[in-house]
């Protein structure tokens, strides 16, 4: 009796046990199965058709999902694990028993660190994810290159210069070139997750991998950003030839407008050979300027002392300008006696030279020599033109007074308008460094509201066109001598 109810207990366990395997083969059936991809890394960013190129593909296999399934493609970190996938790309599933095969079009992130491990893989968004082998790249491999290319034009090292120069036993610091950091596609230096392969004499220095190289020895350096498996001579820099020098006459000085040079107004740009730091001359004096470039309107001759590191070499540059050079025989101020004239000249090398003469600002109509009589008293300028060649221009301005001017102390309190003088002046004796001069029109409205020496009547209170007749003004004028008030009529 007790063999015959452990018989049939034992079929029972057997029974059971043949149902639950009988089941778990059928759960094991749901697979993912990633073909081979159609290309054997990834190398994104290239332009094509206008636009950066980012577009790649992976197809699968699946079996026994439930409808409404999704799946989405995963790319690894940059060391090939899955722990912390860098991106995935979701797919909808479509419910389609024939095929059961599904393809899914993916991008890589723009800011992706290149490596040449990544691994892809596809999973189920199920209760309890499913996932497919690594993929195989073109190659049957399941780990490949992938980078994501931001920056494809042509850069620079060492400022654009060819060459550079360091003291024996010196060094000197090789850097991307990077002028307008705001300006970030201008530059790899402006994008972070880029790393660099320098070479010196087309060998590749270990363990360089930075925006700037610290040379210490003479030969032709370039650098290259590392793309990895996606690299591309297409992505280095000029080449910099580096010198060694124990100082002397290693230093050049390039003038950017040549030498002579014409000035386009902002000058020209005096550059010194590549060094540590720099100490600038002029004339022999020093300028307090101290970076490898400065600019200039000015002839001379300009100096500089380089130091490399160890030991220094000055280069110079006898500046000229192409331009020309103007004297004018009038002092600054001239008084001008009763009835008298006064013949004003200019003398210039320049060629073909303009003269246009300015009486209070206002051109004086039918003066354009080199000469002017005066006959009024006023604020002059005249202003010589070159106007082939080298283009360029230079002023000369000057006063005339009467000597009347400083004598009386009459304040004028009549104004003829469309004279050759239409300001209205208050005598010198007022002119002091806490006069006040205040103009007020009928109405009450501030013309003029100043204080101090530098009162110039053409700066101050010209008396312009009206549309009444005879209008008035009324002034005051507060100095050292007391306060005094009147009106000034301005008459046709």
């Amino acid at each position: 009796m007790i063999r015959k109810t452990t018989l049939s207990f034992f079929k029972v366990f057997i029974l059971f046990s043949i149902i639950l395997f009988t089941k778990s083969r059928t759960y094991a059936q749901t697979a993912i199965v990633g073909q081979q991809l159609p290309f054997d890394r990834i190398c994104a960013g290239l332009i094509v058709n206008g636009t950066p190129f980012n577009e790649y593909y992976a197809t699968f296999s699946y079996l026994n999902f439930p409808a409404g399934t999704t799946f989405e493609v995963e790319l690894s970190d940059d060391l090939g694990s899955f722990t912390t996938p860098t991106a995935t790309t979701k797919i909808s599933f479509v419910d389609d028993p024939s095929a059961q095969q599904q393809t899914i079009k993916f991008a890589i992130p723009t800011d992706l660190k290149g490596s040449n491990t990544y691994s892809l893989r596809v999973k189920s968004n199920t209760a309890t994810p499913v996932y497919s082998q690594r993929f195989k790249n073109f190659q049957d491999q399941t780990s490949f290159p992938a980078f994501y290319r931001i920056y494809t034009d042509k850069f620079f090292i060492n400022n654009k210069e060819a060459n550079a120069t360091i003291c024996s036993g010196g060094n000197l610091s090789l850097s991307v070139y990077n002028p307008t950091p705001a300006d970030v596609p201008s530059s790899p230096a402006n994008y972070p997750n880029l790393t660099y392969k320098w070479y010196k004499d087309d060998v590749l220095i270990a363990g360089q991998s930075g925006t700037t190289l610290v040379a210490n020895a003479p030969g032709v350096y370039y650098a290259q950003i590392n793309y990895g498996g996606c690299d591309d001579d297409n992505f280095s820099s000029n080449r910099v030839t580096v010198v060694s020098s124990s100082g002397g006459s290693a230093v050049t000085v390039d003038s950017s407008l040549g030498n002579p040079f014409c000035s386009n107004g902002s000058g020209t740009v005096l550059t010194a050979t590549s060094g540590n730091s720099y100490v600038w001359k002029k004339d022999g004096v020093v300028i307090a300027q101290t970076s490898r470039s400065i600019t200039t309107n000015e002839s001379g001759i300009y100096s500089v002392e380089v130091d490399f590191g160890g030991c220094k070499a000055t280069g110079s540059i006898d500046l000229k300008s192409n331009s020309f050079t103007a004297s004018i025989d009038v002092p600054d101020t001239y008084e001008l006696k009763e009835g008298e004239t006064l013949n004003v000249s200019v003398t210039t090398d320049a060629v073909t030279p303009k003269f246009e003469w300015f009486l209070n600002n206002n051109a004086i109509s039918g003066a354009s020599s080199a000469s002017y009589l005066v006959a009024v008293r006023g604020l002059y300028k005249v202003k010589i033109s070159q106007e082939s060649g080298c283009i360029a221009s230079k002023e000369f301005t000057f006063r005339v007074t009467s000597e009347n001017d400083a004598k009386t102390s009459v304040i004028p309190n009549i104004v003829k308008l469309g004279g050759t003088y239409p300001y209205w002046n208050i005598p010198d004796v007022y002119k002091t460094a806490s006069t006040k001069l205040i103009i007020l029109s009928s109405n009450g409205e501030v013309m003029y509201d100043d204080v101090g020496s530098n009162y110039d009547p053409e700066s101050s209170f010209l008396i312009k066109d009206f549309k009444n007749v005879n209008p008035v003004y009324y002034y005051v004028i507060q100095s050292d001598t007391g306060e005094k008030k009147g009106s000034i009529t301005v008459i046709k």
